[in-house]
C-alpha cells in the first residue's frame, strides 16, 4: 500500500535560535543572554525559562558530560546569565544568575556567581545595555583608553556590584572593551585584561553577617562521620552563605586538590551531610532534607595556616607568598580554584578579627589577605565594621579577568520548553 505524504513524514520539532554570548569570567564560563532576546515565555521566571536554559546547557545529563549542550560537565561551566538594562537609580544593568545542575532538572537561582560577575560589565557594554555617553565619557582623550565603571544590580541577592571595565579606541576610533592583557589569574591558563570588582554592602545592614550571632560556634556534627560530635565553625553570609571549618577537624591539611576529594564517594557524602547540617544551623533550612533542593547554598569550606604545596597546574605555592590556605566545595565537588562569591566570604571573614578565617591568616586587624587555593593564590580585600553590636561588611574587592569566547546564536529544540 502506498503511504500518503503525511504518513511518510516523520514527526519532529524544529530548532529555534536565540542570540547568546559565551564568556569566561574569572575561573568560570557561562552562556549570557539579553533578556529581550529570549523567547517571550522565557522572559519571566518559571518552568519555561528553566527548561529552556537546561536544554541550552545540556542538563539533566546522567552521563555527567553535558555533551548535548554548552555545559562542560563541571559546576564552574554549568552556568547561565540573563542581563537587562536597569531601571534602578544609579545602576546600569540587571544581572540574574542561574546555576544549572548537571544531573538533575534543576536551576538554583538562590545566589550569585562572583566569577561570572567579572564578565557582566563587559558583556553589558557589548550588548548595548550601558549608555553610550557613559562609555564615551570613560575614555581619556589623551590616552585613547579608560575605565568604565559599570554599576550592576545583582538580582539574585539584591546587591550592588561595581565592575571597572577597561576600554580602548580601535583603529576606526570606536570604543571597545579591552579583553586581552598581562593580568594573570591562577586557575586561568592565559593572561587577560584586569577587571577590578567591588561588592558594595554585601550584607544588609538589617541582616546578620554572622547568622548565629557568633564569630565562632561549637558546631554540632553528630552523625556526620567525624571523629568528634562538635567542631569549631564560622558561619557567615557575605557574598554567599558559607560554613568555614578548620581543615584538621575534617581530617584535611588544607592543601587538597580535586583528585584528593572528588573521586571519594564516601567523603563527598560526608561533606554533603555536614553542609546540610550547617544550613540548618544557619537558619537556611528547617531540615537537612531541604539541602537537596538547594545545592548552591550554603557553601562548605575549610581553612588552614599558610603552607607550601604544589597547585593543580604544577606551580609551586610557597608558604611565604600566602596568608592562609582555603578549599571550598561547589555543587558537591571540590572547586578547581575558588568561587568568586566564596572569595567575598573569605575576605569578609578574614578582615573580621576573631573568625576561624582570620585566625588561620594569623589573626589581628587585617585589610586584605592572599589565600592559597587548588590552582594558586588570590588577593582579596575587605572592610568590616561593628555597628550597634552587629558586624557589617562595607565593601569587598578583588581583581578578576573576563573574555568573550563566542558570540552568535544557540539552538534549542522548540519542544524543549
Amino acid at each position: 500500500m502506498t503511504q500518503t505524504n503525511s504518513q511518510s513524514k516523520a514527526s519532529f520539532a524544529p530548532q529555534i535560535s536565540v542570540p547568546a554570548t559565551y564568556m569566561r569570567g574569572g575561573t568560570s564560563k557561562g552562556t549570557f543572554f539579553k533578556l529581550s532576546d529570549l523567547p517571550e515565555r522565557c522572559q519571566v521566571a518559571g518552568e519555561s525559562r528553566d527548561k529552556f536554559l537546561l536544554r541550552v546547557i545540556g542538563s539533566p545529563d546522567p552521563y555527567g558530560k553535558q555533551i548535548d549542550g554548552l555545559g562542560n560537565g563541571s559546576s564552574s561551566t554549568s552556568k547561565t546569565v540573563i542581563l537587562s538594562a536597569s531601571d534602578r537609580s544609579n545602576h546600569d544593568v540587571n544581572y540574574l544568575f542561574g546555576q544549572v545542575n548537571i544531573a538533575k532538572p534543576m536551576i538554583d537561582w538562590a545566589g550569585n556567581c562572583g566569577n561570572l560577575t567579572a564578565a557582566v560589565g563587559a558583556c553589558a557594554i557589548n550588548m548595548g545595555l550601558v549608555a553610550a555617553d557613559k562609555i564615551a565619557n570613560s575614555i581619556d582623550e589623551h590616552a585613547d583608553s579608560g575605565i568604565c565603571e559599570v554599576r550592576i544590580w545583582q538580582e539574585n541577592i539584591g546587591k550592588t556590584i561595581i565592575a571597572h571595565v577597561p576600554l580602548y579606541k580601535d583603529a576606526n576610533d570606536k570604543v571597545q572593551v579591552q579583553e586581552t592583557g598581562d593580568f594573570e589569574l591562577d586557575g586561568v591558563t592565559f593572561p587577560a585584561a584586569e577587571v577590578k570588582i567591588e561588592f558594595i554592602d554585601p550584607v544588609d545592614a538589617t541582616s546578620d553577617m554572622f547568622p548565629t550571632g557568633n564569630l565562632v560556634d561549637d558546631f554540632d556534627v553528630t552523625g556526620c562521620g567525624l571523629n568528634s560530635d562538635s567542631v569549631k565553625a564560622t558561619f557567615i553570609s557575605a557574598g554567599i552563605p558559607t560554613i568555614f571549618m578548620n581543615a584538621e577537624d575534617l581530617g584535611f591539611t588544607g592543601t587538597e586538590l580535586q583528585g584528593d576529594i572528588n573521586s571519594d564517594g564516601d567523603l563527598l557524602a560526608k561533606l554533603e551531610k555536614i553542609r546540610a547540617t550547617g544550613g540548618v544551623a544557619m537558619g537556611l533550612f528547617q531540615d537537612i532534607s531541604e539541602a537537596q533542593t538547594s545545592q548552591h547554598i550554603p557553601k562548605i569550606a575549610w581553612v588552614g595556616a599558610a603552607q607550601s604545596y604544589t597547585a593543580s597546574s604544577g606551580k609551586s605555592v610557597d608558604a611565604s607568598e600566602i596568608d592562609l590556605v582555603v578549599r571550598a566545595m561547589s555543587m558537591g565537588q571540590l572547586h578547581h580554584a575558588m568561587m568568586g562569591t566564596a572569595a567575598v566570604a573569605i575576605a569578609a571573614a578574614a578582615t573580621t578579627q576573631g573568625t576561624l578565617v582570620n585566625k588561620a591568616a594569623g589573626g589581628g586587624e587585617l585589610t586584605e589577605v592572599r589565600f592559597g587555593h587548588p590552582s594558586g593564590a588570590l588577593l582579596v580585600g575587605g572592610k568590616t565594621e561593628l555597628v550597634d553590636g552587629r558586624w557589617q561588611a562595607k565593601k569587598v574587592s578583588m581583581s578578576r579577568s573576563a573574555r568573550r569566547i563566542m558570540v552568535g546564536e544557540v539552538f534549542v529544540p522548540s519542544d524543549a520548553f
